[in-house]
């Protein structure tokens, strides 16, 4: 197939005013919390008919600090952090064990919107991954049994065998575990919501964490976090 790849590229439009609707969006109205904003634009963007609104993109790291980057599901999103999970042998898996950090980002091109999330990293206690991966389709727990994720693969043939027997296994079982099934949480640092602009205006919003200082929560040993808010140039 013969492709211009710079014409197809300089044909394209960006927030396509038939397809795109770009709301307003005032940050000194903004929540106190990233938390709440992120669920009221998630919200809008799940009634906008944003298509897989809860994807996202996972940054991580590797030991050498090589980047990677893939797009995976969201699994929830409370004050211990943004959940998502995958096998701890993955290469994600395995990036996370050495360096416990990462970032996220949603898109919302319907809206001209994205969320960008980073932080530290930690993993859920297993009972809460048994739940998580319970409570999923049939279809994501034979996909947890077919395990071996980010292996080399001989064959399509090796794969269609394994998944069909991890098929199998699902219905006729459906609360067995994979012990290698993960869940883990993001604590932000950091939280961006930016809001495209047609003018090229683009709102950014950036909420940075901080520790209170003092008082009987530092004293017991625990931290209570606020956030300070700051716009940033698009």
């Amino acid at each position: 197939m013969d492709t211009d790849l710079d014409a197809l590229l300089r044909s394209l439009r960006v927030w396509d005013p038939e397809v795109t609707r770009l709301p307003a969006f005032d940050p000194g109205e903004a929540p106190a919390d990233p938390l709440d904003l992120f669920t009221a634009w998630f919200a809008q963007a799940v009634a906008a008919g944003e298509p897989e609104p809860h994807t996202m993109s996972l940054a991580t790291a590797d030991a050498g600090g090589d980047p990677d980057v893939r797009v995976v599901m969201l699994h929830g999103a409370d004050a211990r952090g943004w959940a998502f999970a995958t096998h701890a042998g993955s290469r994600k898996g395995r990036q996370l064990a050495a360096r416990p950090h990462a970032a996220l980002l949603f898109y919302w091109p319907v809206l001209g919107r994205q969320v960008r999330v980073r932080g530290p990293v930690a993993t859920a206690p297993r009972a809460e991954a048994r739940t998580d991966l319970h409570a999923r389709s049939t279809g994501a727990l034979a996909a947890a049994l077919t395990g071996a994720q980010s292996e080399v693969l001989g064959s399509l043939g090796e794969l269609d065998r394994a998944s069909a027997a991890a098929w199998q296994r699902a219905k006729a079982a459906p609360d067995t575990d994979a012990p290698s099934w993960t869940l883990y949480r993001l604590r932000p640092d950091e939280v961006e919501f930016f809001q495209g602009d047609a003018r090229r205006r683009h709102v950014r919003l950036r909420y940075r964490a901080r520790a209170a200082q003092g008082g009987r929560e530092e004293r017991e040993g625990r931290e209570e976090r606020g956030w300070v808010r700051e716009l940033l140039w698009p």
